[in-house]
């Protein structure tokens, strides 16, 4: 057995289990539970004039039946508002079953409950409800003119508006630096609207004990203990009755944040109604049409920039599609704001966003979570200030980079957790400098022209982003050594396959001198750790990475004394290997971590004959002072947590050679390079699979992946037989390098690396793909069609 540290490569703990079946999902669970099954709405806009169950009443196996009439009023009042802001003047959020008004294809009507899944869709199926329907407001643009509303009393449908500015050094608007500026560019931008789909969708499963009246749930989620939080207050239950457990999660990627969903409120309160088990697996098409989506934004760009690319000034107003509702607050378009300036030093800065309600799906975040449109924007940008000029593109970008020396860098802007953008750290030009030798960028025309011979068409791209990571408020973690010499770790946030069984176990063996093979992790379960914020943003590692750091050192410090006393040694002097406590320089003065956990906890003397055992030895002086000394509890354990004064920035830049076919303009990926900057690595191999899935997820959306919906509010694709994703046969082969430079804002050093592959995708493919074309790129995602159309239209 060994001490795994920091940056090594271990195996993921978690593999095994998951990749041979032995995992535990949603619907896994509960067996014998009711199944509860959903009426949702046909139709994107109409009034709710009648609900008829008659006919699903003789269906044998229903259990009940319910609609919005039938809900208590703390259950049935509107979802919360998550996350408010000044700036959201008109937030809404949904009924958990819709009250009078349907708003999107697929908002819950009425729930069904009965003996199993079958039954409960058959009695769905022979529920009557007479609608009223209304003319629906679908696409951003349309919304914005405010001719039909979605919500009565919001004007325009605009949900939000925000403005940000910096000036320039000299006190420049944006607009004066523009009008100043040698030269100046206006564009338009388009991102279509996509979606997360992980493998599994949304679940519920609920168990009541009547007997102590106490609630256990399981959710799909990534915020269990958010979800406790919400059913107690909608179900007027204390707290410490409520347990919420994320079991395995088959991917989440955001639309798991979300809480509570409407059926995390209903199916706990028909369990506790009916005295039953009841579970809700969400199918595929429900996940189309009911969950959440993101990505629609259209970005109007006005730049100016001298003779070298720099940027002088630049103003972009963003239209943000959020869908029928707003539970997540306006956190994407601010994102999009705040993170567009990526790597960049800007003369002024100016940007406006409306965000606009219209009837299709919310929008809440998505791996990225508004990143992407923000990186498409800067570096659609910095292409076409390089084509005005005439430069190089990587120029273009070297000469608007921020600086080491420069840091930490205030871009005088509020980011997303409502405190300043200041980037904390970074090397953007040895990153540049990085990503063309690995990409072969110097070499490319070379490369580009052997392939002409060919009759080929290759082009070359880069993007390069910065991420804010690890946003507050806080997490925590929960460290114990019992006996046996095991580490027992504990944090609240969810895992859905980030590897936090082996990064947090890798943590607690560096801090505590244990074999990683002796430590366990558990996540996502209130009633080991009851308090947290979630897992998104990339934060799990920064946030609970550190406060279960700050735990370890809480433990080794008791350890140290408690072996101090029973060694006769001075603290200072010991220290902690392969779980053992040894004086340093001295190997036979020492006594394994598993007995200082024994002399803890004196009380086990007198129930485990073999810890009394393992004791004897140490029977000095010291043991006649009080079991516990003053100021300290039993047992070798410790919590804390860990509270970041703001967000650590992580950043990097990708490059991508790809072929378009001269005929059939089909789009090839050849090469695709990233060069990431997470600060300190805890496990290689767990980045190195984020980056690979995040590039994969944004492949999809820079070529494949597109949410259509028609006029009606109808989206045409809600299966996975018309909406496309890449197979693996599309993804190429990732080429990496890391570049740590560490955060000087946290213990560890480190920042987040969970969405960085997805972030600068589809920027990286357009410049690309108008590399070997000569069309501009202005929208995306883009498909061989589109391309084909582009070429003919040119």
């Amino acid at each position: 057995m060994t001490t795994r540290m920091f940056g090594e490569p271990v195996l993921r703990r978690e593999d095994p289990r998951l990749l041979t079946g032995q995992g535990r999902y949603l619907d896994d669970l509960g067996p014998r539970a009711l199944a509860a099954a959903f009426v949702r709405s046909p139709h994107a806009s109409a009034r709710i004039r009648d609900i008829d169950v008659s006919g699903a009443l003789d269906v044998e196996g229903l259990v009940a039946v319910y609609t919005w009439e039938d809900l208590p009023e703390q259950v049935g009042a509107p979802l919360p508002l998550l996350i408010p802001h000044p700036a959201l003047t008109h937030g809404r959020t949904a009924y958990p079953l819709a009250r009078d008004l349907v708003r999107h294809v697929g908002e819950p009507v009425v729930m069904v409950v009965a003996r199993d899944r079958y039954l409960a869709e058959d009695a769905c199926a022979l529920i009557r409800v007479d609608y009223e329907v209304l003319k629906p407001v679908v696409g951003v643009e349309e919304a914005a003119h405010g001719g039909l509303l979605v919500h009565a009393d919001v004007p325009g449908n605009a949900g939000a508006h925000l403005v940000q500015e910096v000036p320039s050094a000299a006190g420049l608007g944006a607009g004066e630096a523009i009008g100043r500026a040698p030269h100046e560019l206006s564009f338009r931008l388009d991102i279509e609207r996509s979606a997360s789909m992980p493998l599994e969708g949304r679940g519920v499963y609920a168990r009541w004990d009547a007997d102590d009246r106490s609630l256990r749930v399981y959710s799909s989620t990534q915020t269990s203990t958010s979800v406790r939080m919400a059913i107690a207050a909608r179900l007027g239950l204390p707290l410490p009755s409520v347990e919420v457990i994320a079991p395995d999660v088959g991917g989440g990627f955001g639309v798991k944040i979300v809480h509570p969903w409407p059926e995390e409120v209903l199916v706990p309160w028909a369990a506790i109604l009916l005295g039953q088990e009841v579970k809700w697996t969400e199918d595929r098409r429900e996940h189309f049409i009911s969950a959440a989506h993101e990505r629609g934004q259209v970005h109007f760009v006005r730049v100016g920039f001298d003779d070298e690319g720099r940027v002088l000034g630049l103003d972009v107003t963003i239209l943000h599609d959020h869908g029928a509702y707003t539970p997540y607050g306006i956190i994407v378009p601010i994102i999009t704001a705040t993170q567009l300036l990526g790597p960049y030093r800007i003369g002024a800065y100016r940007v406006e966003f409306t965000s606009i309600y219209t009837n299709t799906v919310q929008v809440t975040p998505y791996r990225g979570a508004g990143r992407p449109q923000a990186v498409f924007c800067m570096e659609r940008t910095m292409d076409h200030i390089a084509a005005h000029l005439g430069l190089d593109r990587t120029a273009v970008r070297a000469a608007n980079l921020i600086q080491p020396d420069e840091f930490p860098y205030d871009q005088g802007l509020i980011f997303q957790d409502g405190r300043p953008l200041i980037y904390d750290s970074g090397d953007y030009p040895e990153s540049l400098r990085m990503i063309k030798e690995l990409i072969g960028w110097d070499g490319f025309p070379a490369v580009r022209a052997a392939a002409e011979a060919q009759g080929r068409r290759l082009g070359i791209g880069i993007g390069c982003y910065v991420e804010g990571t690890g946003v507050g408020p806080y997490e925590g973690g929960h460290v114990q050594v019992t006996s046996d010499g095991r580490v027992h770790v504990s944090t609240g946030l969810t895992s859905q396959g980030q590897g936090h069984e082996t990064a947090f176990a890798q943590i607690a063996a560096a801090e505590l001198g244990v074999p990683l093979e002796r430590i366990s992790v558990v996540t996502g379960d209130t009633r080991r750790f009851g308090y947290a914020v979630g897992t998104f943003a990339s934060r799990a590692a920064v946030m609970s990475g550190n406060a279960i750091a700050l735990a370890c050192r809480k433990v080794r410090a008791k350890a140290l004394r408690i072996a101090a006393d029973a060694l006769e040694a001075d603290p200072g002097d010991l220290e902690i290997s392969e779980g053992v406590v040894r004086v340093a320089g001295s190997p036979g003065a020492s006594i394994p971590l598993a007995t200082v956990a024994t002399l803890a906890n004196p009380l086990r003397y007198a129930f485990d004959e073999q810890a009394a055992r393992a004791t004897q030895f140490a029977a000095t002086p010291a043991m006649d002072r009080p079991p516990v000394a003053e100021g300290e509890e039993p047992g070798l354990e410790g919590r804390d947590y860990y509270s970041p004064i703001r967000s650590t920035f992580a950043s990097g830049m990708h490059a991508a050679i790809v072929e378009t076919d001269p005929e059939t303009a089909e789009i090839k990926i050849l090469r695709y390079a990233v060069v990431h900057d997470c600060g300190k690595l805890i496990n290689p191999m767990i980045v190195e699979g984020q980056i690979h899935g995040g590039v994969a997820q944004g492949v999809g959306g820079a070529l494949y992946e597109r949410m259509v919906y028609d006029s009606h509010g109808q989206l045409l694709n809600a299966s996975f037989m018309d909406f496309l994703m890449p197979y693996a046969t599309e993804i190429p082969h990732v080429e990496t390098a890391h570049l740590e430079t560490p955060s000087p804002l946290n213990p560890l050093g480190i920042k987040g690396a969970g969405e960085a592959g997805v972030i600068p995708v589809s920027a990286v493919i357009a410049s690309a793909i108008e590399d070997a074309e000569g069309i501009v790129i202005d929208r995306m995602p883009i498909s061989p069609s589109d391309l084909f159309h582009l070429r003919a239209t040119r």
